[in-house]
């Protein structure tokens, strides 16, 4: 932390800091920002009631948005789903997969097909919401709406998309501007924002007597040990020796040196728990306009949060999101044909082909070790609320993301502050330079 004392010194990065504090503020102020024609006290009070299911851990991730029935109800899963659906689109469609290859312009227009398909995920499910509404709207002891005419589908459809596609234009804005992935840091922001509040229930459960003292403690070490597992995991890596050749270059000798390629043990981040958790959810948002149909009954009835064949699923599908996410930001190929490109190869290993199919084969066996990690964690809140009646999802997906892209952020300030401290000390030394030059 020694390190970051010096953020105050360096003015873009400040610059960065501050208009990332700006832009979560805004995101935190919309969410008091209600769709037209819902009574929000009413909602509250059932989203509360039954914070144990998807309707609690859909309010997670929006940042307690959906019990405020707020314009930014939907959060920024759309984004997320549309992100998740061009990049398996990308390996399956040609045309897609070279576009990716054209490099920033070709990134630049899936980035554009990505914000199409946010809309049209948004138009979805927010009709999907508004019919769910106007289903709760039927029991007068729920009732959430002031009126339930098609003019209220209209308004809630068209106020959910805006909603998220402000979000949306909101997390590129903090990427491009800010400091750290504004995609993760607004769900960081929401989960965050509903802490103090999740720790002031479960003191107040100690205190009527539902959680012993011990119970209490022994949550908190827990926690604790969570935080230190999330830690250890996220900041490993697998470190291959590489060798560089030699080259004589005139009468002058290059290379030689020795060097290590970083393989991370959880080179996807948080990004595999968030896209299975948007998946997960997407099926209870298709529940909401059909649910007469048989089989969304089905899925509704089987995939509820916490039970055995969801956390199934949910591993299932962090496991696979991990590998796939690995395999599209890291490629191993490329990395063997740069290394044989400037002369050099990792000891025992022939260059080329070989080297390619090495790196692969380690960064596949721990990057199995990272996905197990990852749904250990998540999956931890099951028995957590089963055993202990927590509110909130203690040491879970919730933890992990906070704690995941806390340490990223701060990894992308350290980066800034040692880039911003080479190029002073290259300035000095050509300064330097041109002083020597002057005086011969």
């Amino acid at each position: 932390m020694a390190s970051l004392e010096g953020i105050g010194k360096v003015p873009e990065l400040r610059n960065r800091l501050l208009y990332t504090l700006i832009m979560l503020g805004v995101y935190r102020m919309g969410i008091f920002v209600s769709i037209p024609g819902v009574d929000r006290e009413r909602m509250e009070a059932y989203v509360q009631s039954a914070s144990n299911g998807f309707l609690g851990l859909f309010n997670m991730f929006s940042g307690g948005a959906m019990e405020m029935l707020s314009v930014f109800a939907l959060g920024i899963m759309p984004y997320i789903s549309a992100s998740i659906i061009l990049q398996l689109l990308t390996v399956v469609i040609p045309h897609l997969e070279s576009l990716k290859k054209e490099g920033a312009q070709g990134q630049k227009k899936i980035n554009q097909y990505t914000r199409y398909g946010t809309v049209l995920l948004c138009l979805i499910q927010g009709t999907g919401i508004s019919f769910w509404l106007k289903s709760l709207n039927a029991d007068a002891a729920q009732g959430v709406l002031l009126e339930t005419g098609p003019m209220f589908t209209v308004l809630a459809v068209t106020s959910l998309t805006a909603g998220s596609v402000f979000l949306m234009w909101l997390g590129e804005q903090i990427t491009e501007r800010g400091i750290g992935n504004g995609i993760s840091l607004l769900i960081f922001a929401g989960i965050v924002a509903a802490l103090p509040d999740a720790l002031v229930q479960t003191f107040q459960l100690s205190q009527d007597g539902s959680l012993e003292i011990v119970e209490l403690l022994l949550v908190a070490s827990v926690v604790m040990g969570v935080i230190g597992v999330i830690c250890f995991f996220e900041k490993g890596q697998r470190r291959l020796p590489v060798q560089y050749a030699k080259k004589v270059v005139g009468r002058r000798m290059y290379g030689g040196q020795s060097t290590f390629l970083p393989l991370k043990v959880n080179t996807a981040g948080v990004i595999p728990p968030i896209f299975a958790s948007s998946i997960l959810m997407f099926p209870s948002t298709i529940g909401n306009m059909w649910p007469d149909v048989g089989f969304v009954q089905w899925m509704q009835t089987a995939l509820i949060p916490g039970e055995t064949f969801y956390n199934l699923i949910y591993v299932i599908l962090i496991i696979f999101f991990s590998y796939f996410y690995t395999a599209v930001t890291f490629n191993p190929v490329d990395v063997a044909d740069n290394m044989k490109k400037y002369g050099g190869f990792i000891p025992g290993i022939r260059a080329g082909k070989k080297t390619a199919e090495y790196i692969d084969r380690v960064l596949t066996r721990i990057t199995f070790a990272g996905a197990v990690y990852m749904a250990a964690v998540c999956v931890l809140p099951t028995f957590l609320q089963s055993r202990f009646g927590v509110p909130f999802f203690f040491g879970g997906t919730g933890l992990l993301i906070v704690v995941g892209v806390a340490l990223d952020t701060v990894q992308q300030i350290q980066s800034h502050l040692i880039t911003r401290n080479y190029e002073g000390f290259v300035g000095a030394g050509t300064a330097k330079t041109s002083r020597g030059s002057r005086r011969g």
